[in-house]
């Protein structure tokens, strides 16, 4: 979970369109004349993910990739390439290959800001339009509640729109995406296209501003937010394990005067192991084993001591959705397996893997800095079962419809408060957290 910023935002934006690895060769890409050296630095990358795949992926045996075999082919796609976001592409496929989610190559970074004014997410097995930014040609454009058919072209599901955000966030970003979308009682799908909004800058920006400060600033994903209800309620709206225990301490402090906590963990990624381990201490009067990491060389079991007696002692509801990835998922499934609380929502993201992200850098003169998120580890629960590409299935798997999207009712918060014995309606619930757009 250390050195997951990169793959929690990934999916937590769930973070539009990759689709899968051989979609990228598909997607046209802007034409940038190539320099000199821009095709021997893009190779150069090459050799250093492999590297650094080779050496220090979990599984010596890559899952049965025949790495030479792969890097052989993405190396003739180099020496074909014709544009700058071409030379990319080759790496991008060369480790999406392996299908984990956490092994991606973080490209050099680029002197823009891209903002696209929409936000997509799977709900079941359906993509629906969940946000537009206010005076964007999205709003103009697309409607919350809105099914997603396609985006440029490919339909999107919950293998591949992770990839998707990967795509025009990181690797590839662009200057208007096309749907294919159906809004609610609409009788026929209608095909727009959205026009994004990129401002240049002076100097070239790094991967982790490109793809995590877009996201944050665009979508407000790490603002904590809270809603109480007299004693009986306190929801906690946590978007990010990506915080300090002293953070964690202080909403427990919270929560504790309270007779249910409702841990909203929707759109959360994932984060840091410190503030899962910190977290998890709340709900138990013992030591309590969380999961295994099993590395290459060698296993660390992952446990969390009791907080004592400033440990939560009340109802626990915990709410997820497919973009709850990672110590969400861990979190959800801990308080499945020591039948802590209820679960409830929709499946979660599948992305339960440790990695570690290993910069480099290239060139003479102009320095091009990338570099590799690599699975390090993979992570069992204590029921033995790994919950990549599986997810957490909920005790009460609850979706919204596109109409609630479209009204922007909130269903799923408006049921976990009707657990805790406040009456909260679905109207009222979606007006609690609402989307915080980049001024």
């Amino acid at each position: 979970m250390n050195h997951q910023k990169f793959r929690a935002a990934a999916r937590a934006v769930a973070a539009a369109a990759l689709l899968c690895w051989q979609a990228l060769a598909c997607v046209p890409a802007r034409a940038q004349a190539l320099g000199p050296y821009d095709r021997d630095s893009a190779r150069a990358m090459l050799a250093a993910v492999r590297d650094d795949l080779r050496n220090n992926y979990y599984d010596p045996t890559l899952r049965g990739m025949k790495l030479d075999e792969r890097f052989k082919e993405a190396d003739e796609r180099i020496k074909q390439a014709q544009t700058r976001d071409q030379l990319m592409i080759p790496i991008a496929q060369f480790l999406l290959a392996l299908d984990d989610s956490h092994t991606v190559f973080l490209p050099p970074g680029r002197a823009a800001r891209i903002e696209y004014g929409w936000r997509v997410q799977m709900v079941g097995e359906r993509c629906f339009v969940t946000a537009v930014k206010p005076k964007s040609d999205a709003e103009a454009k697309l409607k919350p509640g809105d099914e997603v058919l396609a985006i440029d072209g490919f339909r999107p599901s919950r293998g591949t729109l992770w990839k998707m955000h990967y795509r025009y966030y990181a690797l590839m970003p662009a200057r208007a995406v096309r749907f294919s979308v159906q809004g609610p009682g609409e009788a026929q799908p209608r095909e727009v296209s959205v026009e994004s909004k990129i401002q240049m800058g002076q100097a070239v920006r790094q991967w982790e501003d490109i793809f995590m400060e877009s996201l944050r600033e665009e979508w407000g994903i790490y603002q904590d937010r809270s809603y109480e209800s007299g004693a009986d309620l306190f929801v906690w709206r946590m978007p990010t394990f990506m915080v300090e225990e002293s953070h964690v301490d202080d909403m427990m402090a919270k929560a504790r005067r309270h007779k249910t906590l409702v841990l909203d963990l929707r759109g959360n990624g994932g984060g840091l192991e410190d503030a899962l381990v910190r977290l998890t201490g709340y709900f138990f009067d013992r030591e309590v084993k969380i999961a295994e990491r099993k590395g290459r060389k060698e296993s660390k079991v992952v446990t969390a001591k009791s907080r004592g007696d400033k440990a939560f002692k009340g109802n626990l509801i915990v709410l997820v959705d497919s973009q709850s990835g990672s110590a969400s998922e861990m979190f959800a499934r801990v308080v499945q397996l020591e039948k802590r609380g209820t679960v409830i929502g929709d499946r979660t993201a599948g992305a339960v893997m440790t990695s570690k992200f290993y910069p480099r850098e290239t060139g003479v003169g102009r320095v091009l800095y990338f570099g590799a998120s690599i699975t390090v580890a993979d992570v069992l629960m204590t029921d033995g079962k790994s919950l990549e590409h599986v997810g957490v299935t909920p005790d009460e798997v609850l979706l919204p419809t596109g109409a609630d999207l479209a009204a922007r009712r909130d269903p799923v918060l408006a049921r976990a408060a009707a657990l805790a014995g406040v009456e909260l309606t679905p109207e009222k619930a979606g007006t609690l957290f609402p989307v915080d757009w980049k001024k």
